[in-house]
């Protein structure tokens, strides 16, 4: 069985993220919480010394797990939060505890509030809610995946919250295999950390200590027949800003494991998840049905797009079913699964499939213990003529192939029927080559306002982006996504339309088009009238900060090869002329750059093309990198002057021209 013990790790769902990078260049990441300690937990910081540094801290997280030799556990967690305002008051109102209720319970014995003024008020069960999980609740095969939750009433800034949680597990399908990952807090939110572990000395437990957080073990004790282990840790932790212990947290403080080999685990995992050649009869025959299935090499292909695009995908954490599964048939009936249904799906109607455990984050996979506390997401791998294909059935609107980029250069622990187990390293190639197309037809009135239409066609992680984003959208607010677009392409003004193409449409580049207003764009009173190019600002990555002493220059990452060409056709109110710039050339082996301007009577044209070519730059080049970084800023820094005849009667207006964002707002290059 499981027991997460670090603090809990928000994976928001992809259309969150995916608006976020759209602002951000951040990459996206899956939603999930522990129980450890409440989705709530509060991470803000202040610089002011004076003021609190958070909205409310943890002055006690006590935490006491026990493990017995069948794969049962106890785990108890005592919590004191001191309430610092009203945010920490927000983040506490309610607790969320996650669970499975075919193999874990959780009881709430005590919810207390101490208020700054006096007097003690304890929570009443009828405060406590215990409801599926808002992922599964329209989906009846997952209904033990729940939430239960505690409502609190009267919390103030000042009081104290108390609360202790137990969760118990017994018959994990795992078991008697059990394991535990488990982070200290570094950020301060906790002041004081204790944690204990349990363990029976007959378990042969792999216990792996980070020597940074060394623990206190008692002696052997003997319990009727069986003798236990117990490790104590006691932290008291300052609150501070920041801390520089561990800055990604990608090494744990405790991890625990009773699977003895990766192979055991594989067997394990197979057992559960592969569908045995039963299974798939029914499951095949279903498949033959698929159009375009008998199609000489395209079998993998349809049944891909059916599992990805028919099955709709429940957003549930791996494992939160302890890697149980349906029968294929079932699930290809109720037309929806969790990740682990749907790779068994898959694997039945083609007769086969590797199961790919990407890990949660780049640890040194080869010095931690045996554990699927490792894993985070689930990819599907087969062969077909023409090469090896992984793929990832979860997304619902991925092309053939794509798989988001934040799981291409994840090892992956592979498992399926009858090959022996492994770890792989290589990266997963990307099918289509990234591209990315915008063009603008855009017009200027006599009143200085703008108007413009812009069409953007893509391939690659962008297209992937955009896809999830109008995908998980309702239509009626698809003018939302395109302003977060249009803002981050430099872009100011009010959406008026926003269109897309079908997210499910694949087998095409995805395309948007939004039309856009924005009043008062220049002021003909103003002499020179001075223009910006009406085209998305192209981002590339920053030059390299200068290493620290003694420490190696890292290379530039470019991300993923780019091709992207803007186009902009301006039309100008009669009796008005524009002079142009001069566009430029830069070429690299890494990456090019060429811009084009130009205007004949009352129409301008400008054009930007750059193409990423190379994923990194070497760090000796950095000094030839930063020029030409320097050549496209100065380049899109350049303006249209526009000149209008005295005889034009225009109206003036009281703004100034609009500019773009800076570059580092843009999606173009993530």
């Amino acid at each position: 069985m499981s027991i997460r013990g670090n603090s809990s790790l928000l994976f928001v769902r992809f259309f969150v993220t995916l608006c976020f990078l759209l602002a951000a260049h951040v990459p996206a990441l899956r939603a999930q919480e522990t129980q450890q300690k409440p989705a709530e937990k509060p991470v803000e910081k202040t610089t002011s010394p004076a003021a609190p540094k958070f909205p409310a801290q943890l002055s006690l997280l006590e935490t006491r797990v026990r493990f017995e030799t069948n794969g049962d556990s106890r785990k108890e967690v005592h919590t004191i939060v001191k309430i610092n305002n009203e945010l920490g008051v927000r983040q506490f109102a309610r607790l969320n505890f996650d669970y499975n209720r075919a193999f874990e319970q959780i009881e709430i014995p005590l919810v207390r509030i101490t208020h700054s003024s006096g007097g003690i008020a304890d929570i009443l069960p009828s405060a406590i809610s215990d409801n599926p999980n808002p992922a599964v609740v329209n989906y009846p095969a997952y209904q033990d995946v729940r939430v239960k939750s505690v409502r609190i009433l009267g919390l103030e800034p000042g009081d104290a919250l108390e609360y202790r949680v137990v969760t118990t597990v017994s018959h994990h399908p795992l078991a008697p295999d059990f394991w535990l990952d488990h982070s200290f807090d570094r950020s301060g939110v906790v002041a004081h950390e204790i944690f204990e572990l349990d363990l029976p000395a007959s378990s042969q437990a792999k216990l792996k200590i980070n020597p940074e957080t060394p623990s206190t073990p008692s002696p052997p004790q003997e319990q009727g027949n069986n003798t236990r282990m117990t490790y104590r840790w006691d932290r008291n932790q300052p609150a501070r800003a920041e801390s520089s212990e561990h800055p990604e947290a990608s090494i744990a403080d405790v991890s625990l494991t009773t699977f003895k080999s990766w192979d055991q685990l594989a067997r394990r995992l197979a057992a559960l998840l592969i569908p045995t050649l039963e299974e798939g009869t029914d499951a095949q025959n279903k498949a033959f049905t698929i159009p375009d299935f008998d199609i000489v090499d395209g079998e993998m292909q349809a049944v891909y797009d059916f599992v990805s695009k028919k099955i709709r995908t429940v957003d549930i954490p791996l494992g939160a079913t302890g890697y149980k599964r349906r029968k294929p048939m079932e699930i290809f009936d109720s037309g929806y699964g969790s990740a682990e249904d749907k790779f068994v799906l898959f694997a039945a109607m083609l007769g086969s499939a590797e199961a790919g455990f990407v890990p949660e984050s780049a640890r040194a996979i080869a010095d931690e213990p045996v554990s699927p506390a490792l894993f985070s997401h689930l990819l599907t791998g087969r062969y077909q003529v023409g090469g090896y294909y992984w793929l990832d059935l979860n997304v619902e609107v991925a092309p053939w192939g794509m798989i988001p980029p934040q799981f291409r250069d994840r090892p992956r622990f592979v498992v399926e029927r009858d090959a022996k187990p492994h770890w792989e390293t290589a990266s997963i190639p990307l099918r289509y080559r990234s591209s990315q197309m915008v063009q603008v037809s855009a017009s200027l009135d006599a009143d200085g306002k703008l108007t413009a239409r812009v069409h953007y066609a893509m391939r690659g992680d962008n297209e992937l982006l955009l896809r999830v984003a109008f995908h998980q959208t309702a239509k009626d607010k698809w003018t939302d996504v395109a302003q977060l677009l249009s803002l981050s392409d430099g872009f100011r003004g009010k959406i008026i339309s926003a269109t897309a193409s079908d997210p499910y449409a694949t087998k095409e580049p995805f395309t948007v088009e939004y039309e856009i207003e924005q009043a008062k764009f220049v002021d003909w009173s103003k002499r020179p009238v001075r223009i910006p190019a009406i085209l998305p600002l192209l981002a590339l990555p920053d030059p390299p900060a200068k290493p620290v002493s003694g420490a190696d220059a890292s290379p530039i990452d470019l991300g993923t090869p780019l091709d992207v060409e803007t186009q902009v056709t301006l039309q100008l109110p009669t009796g008005t002329s524009a002079r142009t710039p001069t566009g430029i050339s830069v070429a690299r082996d890494y990456a090019t750059f060429a811009s084009q301007y130009s205007a004949k009577g009352a129409t301008v044209t400008a054009s930007r093309h750059i193409n990423f070519i190379l994923r990194e730059v070497p760090a000796a080049r950095a000094a030839d990198y930063n020029t030409f970084v320097r050549a496209v800023q100065n380049d899109q820094a350049q303006d249209f002057t526009l000149e209008r005849a005295e005889s034009a009667t225009l109206k003036p207006n009281s703004a100034a021209p609009a500019t773009p964002a800076p570059p580092n707002q843009n999606p173009t290059k993530p």
